[in-house]
């Protein structure tokens, strides 16, 4: 079997070409050397590394309670993807606002990465994740070398729609803190925060579905 470059050798198993050197390094890979000191990477041996028993996590996260069944979907859907790729995995579920980091399954899922528990991560959407901060998360599994499997990479929003999505978001949480101090004057903030959110959603084409 031919032997590849560095960059063709990410591409195919999704990692950055930082973390094959990582692999180099701790010696869980080997490639061959050219003459000029160039890497050439064997195909058969990184899909070893690849089809290995380590644990791949499964991240699944609404916004709210009655969103709970949109929850399972997602868990369901990761699952199957799983399953087809025989992977092992464990299945971890929030529910949260893409803006609250205090999340019992999120904080799980730093403490696995960080003790290099985990093998690769999978998401249906980015935003599942988080909806501000996602990156840094993302920059501790390349940190430990943990794949990230993204599954619906076909939707591509505008910028516009990501930062009025994003505010959209933050007026929700604020929103559910008002109607928490149950007041006369914030239910009456609150109606007109609604109406706002829904116009601003409808101009934007943002469904109250796209901000779980």
């Amino acid at each position: 079997m031919p032997k590849i470059l560095i960059n063709e050798a990410a591409k195919i198993l999704g990692v950055h070409t930082d973390t094959l050197r990582r692999w180099e390094e701790s010696g869980k890979i080997k490639p061959e050397r050219t003459v000029g000191g160039h890497r050439r990477y064997d195909l058969a041996e990184l899909l070893g590394v690849e089809n290995d028993s380590g644990l791949t996590i499964c991240y699944a996260r609404v916004s709210t309670r009655p969103q709970k069944k949109d929850l399972e979907t997602q868990a369901a859907v990761l699952s199957a993807y799983c399953q087809r790729m025989a992977w092992k995995y464990e299945t971890i579920k929030d529910i949260g606002s893409g803006i609250n980091y205090n999340k019992k399954g999120l904080s799980r899922l730093i403490q696995l990465i960080t003790t290099n528990q985990v093998r690769r991560l999978v998401l249906t959407h980015k935003d599942r994740l988080l909806r501000f901060g996602a990156e840094i998360i993302f920059a501790l599994c390349e940190q430990f070398a943990v794949e990230v499997v993204i599954l619906n990479r076909d939707y591509d929003s505008s910028p516009e729609q990501d930062l009025v999505q994003d505010v959209l978001e933050i007026i929700t949480v604020f929103s559910a803190r008002l109607y928490g101090l149950r007041s006369h004057q914030n239910k009456a903030l609150i109606d007109e925060l609604d109406k706002t959110t829904t116009k601003i959603g409808k101009t934007y084409g943002i469904t109250p579905e796209s901000m779980m």
